[in-house]
């Protein structure tokens, strides 16, 4: 017999009845029914119950189990009494009479059970990770995460990709977020960085030729925390592709996801065609470019109405003038809401730091419909009729209004979209609804410097005719503004899951990108040297894509904070309790660096 078990916690079933065992594991629950006393045992594979009565000769060790401690048991399988069975557990047909127990490891007093999913501080879960695993729910999710990533490699294998593995210690990049600096002993005052992504790299192997390229690619960015987003590291599918289009990208990319989500989504159904969604449009229609389409509201834009001179809401009228808008947000339904309801939403609105949320609630029959509510009483019935029209609604609906500057009410209104849709109970539940974001523009307004500057990546090829894109005048500032890019994002359920892009691989083209933002050449050697010169010795057109891992286990776990898919994470403060990282090194480790410490004063 094996040393320490012949079967695991998951594997006895009423076809080993009478057999002699071996099991191995931790004692997940122990209950005492009159005497008898009753094992839970449970390892990686299960839980098997296991019994003990004053005949056994393991009766007095058995005494002396406490949670969590780890045993050996030998024992006899038998079917359990009629009446006791649990069908809920694959082992819940049998039980193991012990004959014999050896404690491998006794476990000290738990600062957290293993038992239920009672909530603790995150800072305990995190000190003790190592026990929070041990929990079921939590072990469930990493090992989905694992099945997951093997999904996602053998689909993208399928497709004729090829997985490589790219440096880990890279150049510092100057865009993006901040680096993890590396200090290099052999190359004093010189530092490695941790790659932000392996974008650089993806990029040269398609100038070698290789035509495929995948890789679930560990990522460093030293960025504050958010509950879709871990501090210091995170995991991206990383993929690119030689002679493509945006089309092809798509093409390659959607079975890829809607399969996993389909594989791994416990039948909630997954959106068969992702939709193309401007990004101009998303803003207008959803007030972001991450839109839950499971939300069924649509924005509309009522500035033209309101700008009337027969309309006298002057607080409207004012912001307008100054080059404001005014979005609608539609609440079927919402004519049938108490008063407190709309105080509701006006609170919410103030609490965001907007004035509050204008409305007005319609009655009537179709062709006739009035307005009430605070602000009717300042638009004409022709108007009320006209944003009826815009806003799609019946009688017994009502329209939220929005008013100022366009960034902040679309944001706002995108945010009012959500919390109204949320409120009138009106989104769907259980389905992944996904959809491309495109047509990203190229360039935007820096106010601050009072130039044009890069709008997202600046790597991505513009949507422009390249002779005349090479050829604008960089004064012609309406026209570059106006410019877009083949660039991408993919969104499920409101979350980027990924951003992507063709690539600008012509020299060219990437020297007269960069002009138009005010940089010159000798930034783009300077900075993407290695790149930019790459592509002088003939470079593919390609582009790629990199939807996030994390967030996509996230999303099939129905969790809302990737602490809980992520094996050993970090704190908000980018912290790990349970390493203990990050740590001071000795004035030894620092010599050998040649770095000397300039540490901020400590304040009182």
């Amino acid at each position: 017999m094996h040393r320490y078990r012949t079967h695991t916690c998951g594997d006895l079933r009423e076809a080993q009845a009478n057999a002699e065992i071996r099991l191995a594991g931790w004692c997940h629950r122990i209950r005492d029914h009159g005497g008898v006393l009753f094992i839970d045992l449970r390892d990686h594979y299960g839980i098997t119950q296991c019994v003990v009565d004053p005949d056994s000769p393991a009766f007095s060790l058995a005494e002396t189990l406490r949670s969590e401690w780890v045993v050996r048991i030998d024992g006899i399988v038998r079917k359990r009494p009629a009446g006791t069975e649990n069908p809920e557990m694959p082992t819940g047909f049998i039980e193991v009479y012990v004959t014999a127990i050896e404690v491998l490891g006794a476990a000290a007093e738990l600062p957290l059970p293993v038992f239920g999913d009672q909530q603790y501080p995150e800072d305990m879960r995190l000190k003790y990770r190592f026990l929070d695993l041990r929990r079921d729910k939590l072990h469930k999710n990493i090992m989905l995460r694992g099945r997951i990533i093997d999904s996602l490699r053998a689909r993208m294998k399928a497709q004729g990709f090829f997985e490589f593995q790219t440096p880990i210690l890279t150049a510092s990049s100057p865009e993006g977020a901040r680096d993890f600096l590396v200090p290099s002993r052999l190359h004093p005052g010189k530092f490695y960085a941790l790659p932000q992504a392996p974008q650089q790299f993806k990029q040269l192997l398609m100038v070698a030729g290789f035509d495929r390229y995948f890789q679930i690619a560990p990522c460093f960015r030293d960025e504050d925390a958010r509950a879709d987003r871990s501090p210091g590291e995170f995991y991206q599918l990383d993929i690119e592709m030689s002679f493509v289009t945006q089309e092809d990208v798509f093409t390659s990319v959607e079975p890829v996801l809607r399969g996993i989500f389909e594989e791994f989504g416990e039948g909630k159904p997954v959106t068969q065609k992702f939709p193309l969604i401007p990004y101009a449009e998303a803003l207008l229609k959803y007030g972001s470019d991450k839109p839950d389409l499971r939300n069924p509201l649509v924005i509309v834009d009522v500035t033209a109405e309101f700008a009337r001179d027969d309309v006298t809401f002057n607080a409207f009228k004012n912001v307008i003038k100054a080059g404001g808008i005014v979005r609608a947000i539609p609440a079927p339904g919402a004519g049938a809401q108490p008063r407190s309801f709309f105080d509701k939403l006006n609170d919410w609105a103030r609490g965001e730091g907007a004035p509050g949320l204008g409305y007005v609630v319609f009655e009537g029959a179709e062709g006739t419909l009035s307005g009430k509510g605070p602000i009717a009483k300042f638009l004409p019935a022709e108007v009320q009729q006209a944003i009826a029209a815009k806003a799609g609604i019946s009688a017994g609906d009502a329209v939220f209004f929005v008013c100022d500057q366009e960034a902040k009410a679309a944001k706002l209104a995108g945010a009012a979209r959500l919390k109204i849709g949320n409120e009138l109970d009106l989104s769907k539940k259980d389905v992944f609804e996904f959809c491309w974001i495109v047509d990203f523009p190229m360039y935007e307004w820096n106010d601050e410097d009072k130039k044009i500057d890069f709008s997202h990546n600046p790597f991505s090829m513009p949507n422009f005719e390249h002779d005349a894109f090479v050829a604008l005048d960089p004064a012609d500032q309406a026209t570059i503004l106006g410019i877009k890019a083949f660039q991408y994002d993919i969104v499920c359920n409101g979350i980027e899951l990924s951003s992507g892009a063709i690539r600008n691989h012509r020299p060219d083209i990437m020297k007269k990108a960069f002009a138009l933002a005010g940089y010159g050449e000798d930034v783009l050697e300077q900075k993407f040297g290695g790149m930019y010169r790459a592509f002088q010795y003939g470079a593919p057109p390609h582009g790629g894509i990199a939807p996030g891992v994390d967030r996509i286990v996230m999303l099939l776990a129905g969790e809302e904070n990737l602490r809980e898919i992520v094996p050993f994470p970090m704190n908000q403060r980018a912290e790990d309790l349970l390493m203990g990282a990050p740590s001071q090194v000795t004035a030894k480790q620092l010599r050998e660096l040649h770095i000397r410490l300039n540490l901020p004063e400590s304040k009182g």
